[in-house]
């Protein structure tokens, strides 16, 4: 079988839930999110998953994705890498999307990127990264990230422009597949949030 991407991202955090964009500032985990990861971690331990245990594993660096990793059961052989952090809001960090609309009409990040930050191509590239790496790889991969990087990334295996992120939501401490069907990249699971369910 071709190699799946599977991509978690991280669990519940103050920002997340305010709807704050939160790219590169090191916010942690709420109880809430830590138990989540710890939850998704117990999922991923048993079938069909348990499996996969020896799958190679990545994390955003930053603690948000890396504590996740970590309370999953997985932070041991995890191996960092800043190509997974999420999108670089610049001048938008820590603003909710009323507030950015409010001083920047009509706005939309995956057309415009944002000013003192990165471009839509630039995360896109960041994704093509990762996918290039899945796909080399010999089995599954496993990575715990972000929101917007991981929408960018199911946008470029499945061979569409980054902008394709803007119609499939990603919720926290989700689980998803990237795998194939007849061939051609596709999406095996999205957004799933069983394990959370109690």
């Amino acid at each position: 079988m071709a190699p799946r991407i599977l991509l978690a991202r991280h669990g519940q955090t103050a920002w997340s839930r305010l709807g704050k964009h939160t790219g590169r500032t090191d916010v942690p985990l709420l109880e809430e999110g830590r138990q989540g990861a710890k939850l998704l971690g117990e999922r991923l331990a048993r079938e069909p998953w348990a499996s996969l245990r020896g799958l190679e594993v990545r994390t955003s660096p930053l603690v948000r994705a890396s504590e996740s990793c970590d309370l999953a059961g997985f932070g041991l052989r995890a191996e960092p890498w800043d190509t997974l952090m999420e999108w670089d809001y610049g001048d938008y960090e820590g603003m909710t999307p009323a507030e950015i609309q409010a001083v920047r009409p009509g706005w939309l990040i995956w057309r415009d990127g944002v000013p003192g930050g990165e471009s839509v191509a630039d995360i896109a590239a960041r994704a093509d990264e990762v996918v290039a790496w899945a796909r080399s790889a010999e089995r599954d991969v496993l990575v715990f990230a972000h929101g917007h990087v991981l929408r960018t990334l199911a946008a470029r295996w499945l061979g569409f422009e980054a902008s394709f992120g803007a119609r499939i939501r990603l919720d926290p401490t989700s689980l998803s597949v990237l795998g194939w069907a007849y061939g051609a990249p596709a999406l095996e699971r999205w957004n799933d949030t069983g394990h959370l369910d109690g």
